[in-house]
């Protein structure tokens, strides 16, 4: 595996796994020089890669390892060494990596270079996780089964040229065709980090070559290439025909390279030649019966040939060869079709159960030749009944009939032919097409292209497909060693003659004659010494093709066979991996291959026991594990993930507090430490167990992550002694970007009695205003006594905490459970949370680039700076909102509603006259459809007739008109706000009529539009509270009857992962097609207020009663479009009156079957039969439409459910955007789009890296962004540059822009925190381009610190910036014009010795404040720009320094450059062993008091089991506490389709997923029956999420006596799901609540006792 620029060194990767269980993945790349450690998480499984020198990049592997190990070998638990790295992938509890641990060079040498290897030998690594997240049974069992997938031998790939396509490929190695990629989904991790090549691309299938010569000597190679496509994986009776991604099953490309090996430097000629085998391209399956012989074939009902037409497009655009710039000459002339010639080897005679599929391929073709979309096409079907013909012609007449129909065919289609040259000078010889890319040193010539392509198919592409394309392919190889000068005509015996640089074949000559060179001119000529004549003209040119007209018998003995046995061997062995891949065993009936072998029989009669077990293994494995197996396929390609694996993260979360997160105070011991406490966010010490001091009633901890983030969760590992007690109750959280600004996030959190070791993660909610949460009454409602309505449809008072990637300091505050009686434990703490990528955004790959690219794009639409602008937007908006919906930006103020900004206090800027005259036309909100008239299992909410009675009322502008309203200083004009705009639509909906409350259709359209205005919650309850209207009054689950509404989640659900499978099979399908999707409809196609039908044409009329707006809004659409078509009633409709395309997902389904769907199967399969899944074309196919009045009216609430959902996740992925691009914004700058575009090339950035060298006189630069940051906030001018530019790397940035204090500022104090403990030997200012003048420079102060407190920082010295610049005559004058080359200005602080330190406290003072002694016109500028580069310079100058007059200076710097080295992590001290001894002594302290359960007399279960009353009897002692058993429950990721038509594994740029954004959950409230019979609440307690069945112990906050107790189970429990795995899909009815929330045998109630009080039967009560 050489490089093909020179590399010397081959891939190598050793898998390190220590003793604490933490993994390193060590690589060696061919390509590079140095070495890679890429860091496995050991908590969530993220990979972690930062491109630190030193830190995760090393000079060889042995450096490496002995920084993992920290020199000691010995702490390795396991090395595992491999040659490449296949994939990787975290998945709940486990983190999967896949390696190959041995290679074969299955094809050595390329013509050019490159080395095919074949994994030979692979190997899972299995890496256990902390990730306490809840993961269901069969999750755990899905995970267990996937590396069970058979890797070994049937899998290959190249590290340096792209084999995904034909030889040679024009593309480069990262750009390779996916069809035929396997590994896609497993190498996005490294993708992710910036390392894509770590990973190789990986292919299914056979590869190998044989050489082929005379007596030893090598005349040629051949290799034999077949690609299995990956658009339909499965097994044989799971994947047959074609699927909606328009592929069939067991499709594979083959390719036959032969090539002639050359000396290097010599010119290598080629060719090659390409067929197809697969499945028939129609909808058809096999039901496999036990008893019977053979599989019942049967083909769909209805719209068997849907996809066939899409398959032959991609066939045509693959190989198509017109278009190509050829020398049209004797080679190649232009084709004016693509010939795609089918050899179709069915059974065909009558009564043969085949015979129905010969008849619909036929028709199928047929049909696609009707639809006139494939014009320059030419579809041709040979049937060739293979087993009829060898039953009654025999094998070798067989042979013979298939040549003949292959002849014409192939002669069309022709084979491709060229040269590889190794110097591209020679470029100018080449009379064809030219392929050079970065992929190999040279060139390829190709004179001639293969035009078109042969597929063979019978019924599963197996054996009879596998024989008959050898016969074709040995034609074929015959011709291609004639072209070659490579003759296998057994007259001559190889008789090879050379040729020339193209590969022109000279044949041998007759008896008599000879072959001569003109003297003169050295052109060839021959002589018949028989006549004694001469000519120009070879006597007898060999005929081509000439084999395809001899028999048999002919072919044999006039052919050497020596390289045909070579051939045969390559499709033996390539006919055993295609039927093993797809049945599960090796090829059958494979004897006919060996025909050319002079003993046949022998194969023969070994074929016939051979054929017998292959049989019978085949119907054991396609009957017993096949589904197993598809499923092992699915996952691996990262297929139906959201069944497989519904509650895993697509993208893991990170843990910041490690490795370079640190405590910023020590942590108080009980003991003597000298880690001060560190080990508490190490890993390494996951089992040790930190003391307190004795009586400690508060332990604040705070904590300096390793990378900004935003902060989602707290996992705590619980750690005590044998008494539980000792580790802390209850938990507050602070976040914050700087110290001095944290917020309260999280306030008293339960942390229950666990066993030692539990992992228990909190999750962590963004700051919420208290206004909102006052609004919402989110606070008030758990604490409710009466049960309080569950949002079973949405969250419709959904609070919106604040999102912050900058997220830098966590303040975690832990309290004991009784203050005062004990000593606190602590065990590991961790922060999880999502980083922005960095060093993607700075080195400009990876998501990093599509973040600069996003965030370019957001400037254009709008500046963040003028919040009045007129085309305010979302940052971000958007790759979830189509570009349709863009353009209709303008003409239609709604359209904006998507955006994510907060329109509420800065509302569109557009007045609101007729925002309903348009539709929408993108997938989300082309239009919206009708809420359906619901029949009697409608209720309207009771109660509350008053609450729209502001209608009686003379209508006033607004009660809150300056909070609603802004003026724009654009027009001078007052402009509606979105809250208006929502109250008109509310009145809308209610003037018209006099009943003064909505219904379900009315609530759920006013929520759509809600919506698209962009409201929060909070904001659309404000603006209904100011105009008098409970917002309880339109919450739209309230206003269904209960059983209906139960119906309805799980019609909604069924929807939803339908429309996953839907997309994920659109985005597959679309693999080699180009992308059209020209439909009329959306998914939902939701009817908006005011839209109603045109009338005209429809027939349907579904929509005619419209609500009218004050404004004249109510539209008619689709008088201008032409009418559609229903596919159930054959009506026209128009696009008001259809359903969304979602409801054809349902379309094969009775009204009574509708409600109780609940599978999923694969992605394959056909349609047949009324039962239909995820694998059916009828559920995932999207073509037609159908009308409202057709559409189950469940499935129009369904998809306006859906709807409404998917408009709530994209308003949170605004907003996470928004958050995105707002720290972009302040770490590169406000100037963002010109800072970008400044630079971001990869030359810059090792000129960057130059001068960074440079500066830092070969140490490192220590304060680097995003590893360092600022301690405290400083005061920044309004129009400076961020404060963390000042960090940022060299080359970001605009180079004009700078930071500066605001003009009254005469000090400014800057405290760094480093990203690790280092040896600091200075600090170097970069000055901004208005630079200091002579008079006003400032004085510098700098000290150091490991701690935060300023008393304990120690002075560096004190340094006079304008004595510095007096002493250097370079530094005075202008600046010349600057160059990447030249060093910044800049002035140096160097430490008299350097000093180990965290933290660098700056200080930078004016020493003259005011002063009005100079004259900037005069004085000298120095450290500055020249005034041509300067845009400070002359005019500006007073403006560069802030200051209201000219005399007036300011603080102002470019970067802040901390230099040193970083010291060499250290392992974790320990305490002495008189210590440890001290603390074990301590922790086995046994406590006095021990839990035991309290017996109960009955119990209890209400509302959903979310209500669980104990009855006690009499004589129960005081209750102390109670256990609870971890629930079962899932948090689904998937809750409704898609929102957009992008990645299906990649959602965001921020890889933050919706569950993180608003998180669920879950509280638990006790009540007790007090005297005189009142139910008071005792406690609430936040539960903390734990691995099912966890037993968690809470006490009560004092001993309760009662005989009735009460627990009740509140917040998000609705967002919790059971596993597909775990329901019933029996049919009934599906229950509102998961399952696994039911409080059933859940709970146990206990008091404390001393254990030798109750004797021998304490162990019989303990709990």
């Amino acid at each position: 595996m050489e490089s093909p620029v020179g590399g010397s060194r081959q891939t190598s990767v050793i898998v390190v796994t220590l003793d604490t269980g933490e993994v390193y993945i060590v690589t060696s790349l061919y390509s590079r020089t140095d070495t890679q450690v890429i860091y496995i998480d050991p908590t969530t499984g993220a990979l972690r890669y930062h491109g630190k020198w030193g830190y995760d990049v090393f000079g060889s592997e042995n450096e490496a390892v002995d920084y993992i190990t920290n020199g000691s070998r010995w702490m390795c638990k396991s090395t595992t060494f491999a040659k490449a790295i296949l994939g990787y992938t975290a998945l709940g509890s486990f983190g999967l990596l896949l390696v190959a641990t041995r290679l074969t060079a299955s094809i050595p040498n390329l013509p050019g270079g490159g080395t095919v290897c074949t994994v030979t030998e692979s190997q899972w690594i299995k890496i256990p996780l902390q990730n306490p997240q809840p993961q269901g049974k069969g999750e755990v069992k899905n995970v267990q089964e996937l590396p069970d997938l058979d890797i070994d031998g049937k899998h290959y790939f190249c590290e340096t040229r792209d084999i995904t396509r034909p030889f040679p490929s024009r593309m480069p190695l990262q750009n390779p065709d996916e069809e035929f990629v396997w590994n896609e989904w497993l190498s996005m991790p490294f993708k992710s980090i910036g390392l894509p090549q770590h990973c190789v691309i990986l292919l299914q299938g056979f590869a190998e070559c044989r050489n082929f010569g005379r007596s030893g000597q090598l005349e040629g190679v051949v290799a034999l290439i077949a690609r299995r496509s990956r658009l339909h994986p499965g097994t044989r009776y799971l994947a047959r025909g074609i699927n909606s991604c328009f592929s069939t099953g067991n499709e594979a490309e083959c390719e036959q390279l032969v090539w002639i090996p050359k000396r290097s430097g010599q010119s290598v000629p080629f060719n090659a030649y390409i067929w197809r085998r697969g499945t028939i391209p129609i909808w058809w399956g096999a039901e496999l019966k036990l008893t019977a012989a053979e599989a019942e074939i049967y083909v769909a009902d209805r719209d068997p040939y849907k996809g066939s037409l899409q398959y032959y497009q991609r066939l045509s655009n693959r190989y198509d060869a017109r278009n190509f710039d050829l020398a049209v000459g004797e080679n190649q002339k232009k084709k004016p079709f693509i010939p795609i010639v089918c050899i179709n080897l069915l059974r065909n005679a009558e009564g043969k159960s085949e015979s129905i599929l010969v008849q619909h391929f036929e028709e199928s073709l047929n049909y696609v030749r009707s639809t006139g979309k494939l014009p320059y096409t030419r579809i041709i079907l040979i049937n060739y009944d293979w087993h009829a013909s060898t039953k009654l012609k025999g094998e070798q007449l067989t042979i013979e009939g298939l040549w003949k129909h292959l002849k014409a065919p192939t002669q069309a289609i022709g084979i491709s032919e060229g040269d590889y040259l190794p110097s591209r000078q020679r470029l100018n010889d080449c009379r064809g097409e030219v392929i050079c890319n970065d992929d190999f040193v040279g060139a390829f010539c190709l004179r001639s292209h293969q035009n078109g392509v042969i597929r063979f198919n019978c019924a599963d592409s197996l054996d009879r497909t596998n024989a008959a394309s050898y016969f074709g392919a040995l034609q074929v190889f015959v011709e291609q060693c004639r072209r070659l000068g490579v003759s296998l005509d057994s007259d001559f015996a190889y008789g090879y003659q050379s040729a020339n640089n193209y590969g022109g074949y000279t044949a041998p000559l007759p008896r008599g004659w000879e072959k001569r060179a003109d003297a003169v001119t050295g052109k060839t000529y021959y002589i018949d010494h028989n006549t004694r004549t001469t000519t120009w003209i070879h006597p007898c040119p060999d005929k081509p093709w000439k084999r395809f007209d001899m028999t048999f018998e002919e072919f044999k003995q006039s052919t050497i066979l020596s390289p045909v046995s070579q051939l045969a061997d390559l499709f033996l062995l390539s006919g055993d991996i295609h039927a093993t891949l797809y049945t599960g065993s090796k090829a059958m009936h494979s004897q006919i291959l060996n025909i050319f072998n002079e003993e046949p029989g022998k194969f023969k009669q070994f074929s016939a026991a051979q054929n017998m077990k292959i049989t019978l293994q085949r119907r054991y494995k396609n009957a017993v594990v096949d589904s197993s197996r598809q499923k092992q396929l699915e996952m691996f390609l990262g297929l139906r993930l959201f069944k497989h694996l519904p509650s895993v993260s697509v993208q893991p979360l990170h843990v910041l507090s490690r490795p370079s997160g640190f405590f910023l105070k020590p942590v108080p011991n009980m003991f003597p430490s000298s880690d001060g406490g560190a080990s508490l966010l190490s890993f390494k010490k996951k089992d040790m167990i930190w003391v307190c001091p004795q009586g400690t009633d508060v332990v604040e901890l705070f904590i300096y992550l390793g990378e900004p983030c935003h902060v989602c969760q707290l996992l705590l590992t619980i750690s005590h002694g044998a008494d539980d007690s000792t580790y802390p109750a209850t938990v507050d959280v602070r976040t914050g970007r700087h110290l001095d600004g944290l917020k309260l996030i999280l306030e008293g959190a339960s942390i229950p009695r666990c066993g030692n070791g539990t992992n228990l993660l909190v999750p962590l909610p963004g700051s919420v205003s208290a206004e909102d949460m006052a609004i919402t009454g989110a606070g008030a409602r758990l604490h409710d006594q009466d049960a309080p309505t569950l949002p079973l449809l949405y969250d419709f008072e959904e609070l919106e905490g604040e999102l912050d990637f900058l997220t830098r300091f966590v303040a975690v505050t832990f309290y004991p459970a009784i203050s005062g009686t004990s000593s606190m434990t602590l065990g590991e703490i961790e922060i999880l949370g999502v980083p922005l990528p960095w060093r993607g955004v700075f080195n400009n790959e990876g998501p990093g680039a599509r973040l600069i690219e996003l965030g370019k794009k957001f400037q254009k639409e709008t500046d963040p700076f003028l919040s009045n602008s007129v085309t305010n937007t979302v940052p971000f908006s958007n790759e979830n909102v189509s570009t349709s919906m863009q353009t209709e930006a303008a003409s239609n103020p709604w359209v904006d509603l998507l955006s994510g900004g907060d329109t509420f206090s800065d509302p569109l800027s557009e007045p609101f006259s007729n925002p309903l005259s348009e539709p929408f036309s993108d997938p989300l909100s082309e239009s919206f459809s009708d809420p359906l008239s619901e029949p009697v299992t409608r209720n309207v909410a009771s109660g509350g007739a008053d609450l729209l009675d502001f209608l009686d009322q003379p209508i006033v502008e607004d009660h809150g008109v300056e909070t609603y309203k802004r003026s724009s200083t654009q027009d001078g004009c007052s402009l509606a706000s979105g809250a208006q705009q929502y109250i008109s639509c509310l009145k809308s909906l209610v003037v018209p009529r006099e009943e003064k409350k909505l219904d379900f259709m009315e609530a759920m359209k006013l929520e759509i539009e809600r919506l698209q205005l962009n409201l929060s919650a909070a904001e659309r309850d404000r603006a209904l509270l100011s105009i008098g209207t409970d917002p309880a009054s339109i919450n739209p689950n309230v206003l269904l009857d209960e059983s209906y509404m139960g119906r309805l989640c799980q019609v909604a659900t069924t929807l939803a992962l339908l429309g996953q499978a839907s997309l994920e099979d659109k985005i597959v399908g679309a693999i080699g097609l180009e992308n059209s999707d020209d439909s009329v409809l959306d998914f939902w196609n939701i009817t908006r207020i005011g839209e109603s039908c045109s009338g005209g044409g429809c027939e349907v009329r579904a929509e005619t009663k419209v609500p009218a707006l004050a404004s004249s809004t109510a539209t008619s659409v689709g008088s201008s479009q032409s009418p559609l078509l229903c596919s159930q009633c054959e009506r026209k409709v128009c696009k008001v009156c259809c359903a969304g395309r979602g409801a054809l997902l349902f379309s094969n389904y009775k009204s009574r079957d509708v409600t109780n769907y609940n599978g999923f199967s694969s992605q394959s399969g056909s349609s047949h039969g009324s039962q239909v899944d995820v694998s059916t074309s009828r559920s995932l196919t999207l073509d037609g439409v159908i009308c409202k009045h057709c559409c189950h009216e469940i499935v129009l609430d369904a998809l306006m459910l859906d709807y409404v959902r998917v408009l709530i996740t994209l308003r949170r992925s605004s907003r996470v955007d928004n958050a995105a691009y707002n720290a972009l914004n302040e770490v590169v700058g406000s100037c963002l789009k010109d800072s970008l575009s400044e630079r971001i090339q990869s030359s810059d950035n090792v000129q960057a890296a130059e001068v960074l060298h440079q500066l830092c006189g070969g140490q490192e630069a220590l304060a680097e962004f995003p590893f360092a940051s600022f301690l405290h906030s400083v005061e920044t001018a309004k129009d400076s540059a961020p404060i963390l530019t000042l960090l940022a790397p060299l080359n970001s940035g605009s180079r004009h822009s700078y930071w500066r204090a605001p003009p009254s500022t005469t000090s400014v104090e800057f405290v760094i925190v480093l990203g690790s403990v280092s040896d600091v030997s200075g600090v170097i200012l970069l000055v901004s381009p208005c630079g200091y003048s002579v008079a006003d420079t400032p004085m510098v102060q700098i000290w150091a610190s490991n701690k935060i407190h300023r008393e304990e920082r120690s002075s560096m010295g004190k340094w006079d910036v304008q004595s510095l610049i007096a002493s250097s005559s370079d530094l005075y004058g202008p600046e010349m014009s600057a160059s990447v080359e030249k060093l910044p200005r800049h002035v140096k602080f160097t430490f008299k010795n350097p000093v180990r330190c965290r933290i660098i406290w700056i200080t930078l003072r004016l020493q003259r404040p005011g002063s009005a002694s100079v004259n900037f016109g005069k004085d000298l500028s120095l450290l500055s720009l020249d005034e041509d580069e300067n845009p400070f310079a002359q005019v500006d100058r007073r403006a560069s320094f802030g200051g209201a007059v000219e005399n007036e200076p300011c603080i102002h710097a470019k970067r802040i450059l901390v230099v040193g080295s970083p010291v060499k992590r250290e392992g974790l001290t320990t305490s002495q062993s008189s210590e440890q001894l001290s603390i074990r002594n301590w922790l086995d302290r046994a406590p006095q008091m021990s839990r035991f359960k309290v017996p109960i007399e009955a119990e209890r279960l209400m509302d959903y089991d979310l209500i669980l009353e104990q009855y006690l009897p009499p004589a129960s002692p005081s209750l102390a506490g109670f256990r609870l058993d971890t629930f079962s429950a899932i948090k689904p990721r998937v809750t409704h389709s898609p929102s957009s038509d992008s990645d299906i594994w990649d959602k965001s740029v921020t890889f933050l997923e919706d569950r993180y954004i608003s998180q669920a959950v879950l509280y638990l409230q006790v009540s007790a029956l007090q005297e005189p019979h009142n139910m008071v609440t005792i406690a609430e307690y936040r539960l903390p999420e734990a691995r099912a069945g966890t037993p968690m112990y809470f006490d009560f906050p004092r001993p309760i006596q009662s005989r009735r107790v009460s627990f009740k189970l509140l917040g998000d429990v609705t967002a919790f799901a059971d596993e597909p795995s775990e329901q019933d899909d029996s049919g009934l009815r599906a229950p509102l609540v998961a399952t696994g929330l039911s409080l059933s045998n859940r709970i146990k109630l206990y008091y404390y006792c001393d254990p030798y009080e109750l004797g021998k039967w304490a162990s019989l009560s303990g709990v």
